[in-house]
């Protein structure tokens, strides 16, 4: 009898499940509309130049060594990742807390794990949000509420459901905000919008987290994505940010993020910056060396920096385009309005499909998507778009 017999066999994740039908399908016109990673026009993954440039000049530096680094990460790669959200007045004040995580899921737990030791109970995500949110928290030992984020009939933000949530959340308990391109809908609020959700955090004495996973990526320009984290700092209150350069730098594989706590004075982030330490070197105990090289050499050199920003706004032009086609396809089919597709930003649009349609999509039509009518619009490319707006017409014309 196995020690094991009492261990189930855990479901497959929902949409690493998706790639491996996708994969396995024969079908000629297969579409997966389902995983959050950039493909070129011709549907290809793609290494950004600048990467590959990084890369071979870290794998050429006569100096290179495979050492342990430190537990939170190399100090001289910091600063360079810090200028991405925070002026330099603030990274010189010593009030943020900095250090390298596995990625943005890494950062999360992390921060979770964080959350825990220092006496909070509860986080607050948007409803919906990325899959793993609710499980990360669990997992770190906190309970986890949602807020009404999405509103079905105008497709858009239901800014007044997540404003009543917000006043009757508890002083102390942590509230969960996407950066920028929320996930999985595209929606995100306005500046005046943002600004009540600032003020309504000071107000209730929450602990904000925001989870900046596509900063650069959503509308090719930095400073316009970091609207949120930028209002944040300037409103004098102490929060989170769980950083992630899988989307913006192309790295996925590298799993390379970092995690900053922005703080009220040099001596607390001290404190923070020591006792996330001691997670991460019973976690992991250092974090890995290669992904993290190649993104300060591209942070740290004027040329790569210069070319990395215009591939960033590449692939936001791309996508934007794909929304302009998808919808005016759609539109021309439907004869009805599709305009929260352009009216949404980033990777990916919640399309509003309803869980029969989106299984008519992927079963009949080979359309592979997440049940909850999210699709990635880096899927779409001109050698598929109409068919997928055919296909659309199809399910919601039934």
């Amino acid at each position: 009898m196995t020690i094991f017999a009492s261990v189930p066999l855990a479901p497959a994740d929902p949409i690493l499940g998706l790639a491996t039908r996708f994969k396995n399908d024969p079908f000629e016109k297969k579409v997966n509309l389902g995983i959050g990673a950039y493909r070129t026009a011709e549907g290809k993954t793609w290494i950004l130049p600048s990467v590959a440039e990084a890369e071979r000049r870290v794998v050429a530096d006569p100096n290179a060594e495979k050492e342990y680094q430190p537990i939170d990460g190399k100090p001289e790669y910091k600063r360079p990742v810090q200028q991405l959200i925070f002026g330099d007045d603030v990274i010189e004040s010593g009030c943020l807390a900095t250090l390298q995580a596995l990625s943005g899921t890494g950062s999360l737990q992390v921060i979770g794990q964080f959350l825990h030791f220092m006496g909070c109970k509860k986080v607050h995500g948007p409803d919906p949000t990325w899959g793993n949110h609710p499980k990360i928290f669990g997992r770190a030992g906190l309970a986890y509420g949602t807020y009404p984020y999405w509103h079905q009939e105008s497709r858009g933000l239901d800014f007044e459901g997540m404003k009543a949530a917000m006043q009757k959340m508890e002083e102390g308990e942590c509230i969960l905000l996407h950066a920028v391109a929320h996930n999985p809908t595209g929606v995100d609020p306005s500046e005046a919008q943002w600004k009540e959700i600032v003020a309504l955090c000071k107000e209730r004495k929450l602990i904000p987290l925001l989870d900046n996973a596509y900063q650069g990526y959503a509308s090719g320009n930095l400073a316009t994505d970091g609207l949120s984290q930028r209002l944040f700092t300037e409103s004098g209150m102490e929060f989170f940010i769980a950083q992630s350069f899988a989307k913006n730098f192309g790295l996925y594989g590298e799993r390379i993020g970092y995690i900053h706590v922005k703080c009220d004075s040099k001596d607390a982030a001290d404190a923070v910056l020591s006792q996330m330490k001691v997670i991460v070197r019973q976690a992991y105990s250092s974090p890995p060396k290669h992904g993290a090289a190649i993104a300060n050499a591209i942070l740290s050199s004027e040329d790569l920096k210069k070319q990395w920003l215009e591939e960033l706004t590449l692939m936001s032009n791309r996508i934007v385009d794909m929304r302009v086609r998808l919808r005016e396809a759609v539109e021309k089919r439907t004869g009805t309005a599709w305009n929260h597709i352009t009216d949404q930003i980033g990777m990916f649009t919640y399309t509003g499909l309803t869980k029969d349609q989106v299984t008519r999509m992927v079963e009949e039509f080979h359309i592979y998507m997440t049940g909850d009518g999210r699709i990635s619009m880096a899927g779409l490319n001109e050698g598929n778009v109409e068919y997928v707006a055919e296909c659309i017409q199809a399910c919601v014309s039934s």
